[in-house]
């Protein structure tokens, strides 16, 4: 219900601040603002988003199907299978789900957001046929997509690189402040959910794997900490798109040594692709034409403009305030949040606080409302619960801790 809530919310309030601007302003550019702006997001939905998506998700689809039938996704649903009991007690330890679950994450967390996609579409709908109701969203699914929408990334490449294009002294300054806060939106995420869900995580296989991740990523962060921006691309390069290559060429040799006919588990498993695209469309353009209405018509200016004065009587140091348009854009749109952090830092200086400060809000979570409408509309889930809620949650609890984050770092 809250996304039916969300959806209504953002074309009536469009409506209602363009007719207020039309009777006391006169203004009649806004109902043409919202209108075009309606119009061209339904073609980036489909032309942009939709189609493109449909390539890489028939091949990734087929390398999986392979995978699965070689046994690969089982053997690592098996080995992952003692800890995601604990998270998702309604999945079998055995579940192919728990193999595409983890292949879902680890690709999130090496920035390769292409094969992220088709791998975490392919979990939601084994879940879905553990789902006994299929219009709504079970437990499993629910702690899946919010764990998903915490945007888990051991490097901020693509934010690393916009820094270096405008000019910042140290484009990685941001790298470790980015991590934490994506580490703590995504732990805040777990445990978020799992009281709504009473799992209990305080038991040995939850928090030994907890401590593992944490101090392998203390770790890496310790060692990538003192190298060079060049040296850190070039190992996030390396390392993300051997990961992925590995993966596929494994797959597929797996395939062999099982005597499995590559070729035909590849084309059955990509035909799956075109047919998964075609699902999310509707779900797709739905959601981010209402976000398109609600950004057109001034509202999301008038929301900062408020915060701006409420904290102005609070006492608080507010040169944070200039960031929160990035952070309260992130759920909404991923592309929206990297225009207005590109904006931000050409008006602030990529060096500046707030230059900084946008950054971590950009890497700390990911697009909650276009998630959930991508991956439950891919199964045909109508009812999403408290996922929304549960993800808007764990979204300021990543916007706080970015902004002490950023105070910590980079606040003289």
């Amino acid at each position: 219900m809250a996304l039916n809530y969300i959806f209504v919310g953002f074309f009536v309030i469009a409506l209602a601040i363009a007719a207020l601007k039309f009777l006391l302003l006169g203004d009649v550019q806004t109902f043409k603002a919202i209108v075009e702006g309606m119009l061209d997001m339904s073609k980036v939905a489909v032309m942009d988003i939709a189609l493109p998506l449909t390539g890489v998700m028939t091949f990734f689809l087929g390398v999986l199907n392979v995978g699965e039938k070689a046994g690969v996704i089982n053997g690592l649903a098996r080995f992952i299978g003692p800890f995601f009991n604990k998270l998702f007690p309604e999945v079998p330890a055995d579940h192919p789900a728990n193999g595409q679950m983890i292949m879902n994450f680890s690709a999130n967390m090496l920035g390769l957001d292409n094969a992220a996609t088709p791998f975490g579409l392919k979990a939601m709908q084994s879940l879905q046929e553990l789902n006994p109701s299929k219009d709504t969203a079970s437990n499993a699914q629910i702690m899946f997509l919010v764990l998903h929408t915490s945007g888990l990334q051991i490097i901020p490449l693509t934010i690393i690189a916009q820094r270096a294009i405008l000019g910042a002294s140290s484009p990685s300054d941001v790298f470790i402040p980015c991590v934490v806060g994506t580490y703590v939106t995504t732990v805040v995420s777990l445990i978020i959910t799992a009281l709504w869900q009473r799992i209990n995580l305080w038991n040995r296989t939850v928090v030994l794997g907890l401590g593992t991740v944490t101090g392998v990523m203390a770790l890496a962060l310790w060692y990538l900490s003192g190298l060079p921006k060049e040296q850190i691309e070039t190992i996030s390069i390396v390392t993300g798109n051997s990961i992925l290559l590995s993966v596929v060429a494994g797959f597929l040799m797996a395939g062999m040594y099982k005597k499995v006919n590559v070729f035909d588990a590849f084309i059955e498993g990509a035909k799956g692709g075109f047919t998964t695209s075609v699902t999310i469309i509707p779900y797709l353009v739905g959601l981010l034409v209402a976000i398109s209405a609600f950004r057109n018509c001034g509202a999301m200016d008038y929301m900062i403009d408020a915060l701006k004065w409420m904290f102005s009587f609070t006492g608080w140091n507010t040169d944070f305030t200039d960031a929160l348009p990035v952070a309260l854009m992130k759920p909404l749109s991923g592309s929206g949040a990297r225009a207005l952090m590109i904006d931000a830092m050409k008006e602030f200086g990529p060096d500046s606080f707030v230059g900084r400060l946008v950054c971590i809000f950009q890497g700390s979570a990911d697009t909650t409302l276009y998630i959930v409408a991508l991956y439950f509309g891919s199964v045909g889930i109508k009812n999403t619960r408290y996922a929304v809620v549960a993800g808007l949650i764990a979204d300021m609890i990543g916007v706080l801790a970015g902004i002490w984050l950023g105070y910590m770092f980079f606040h003289s």
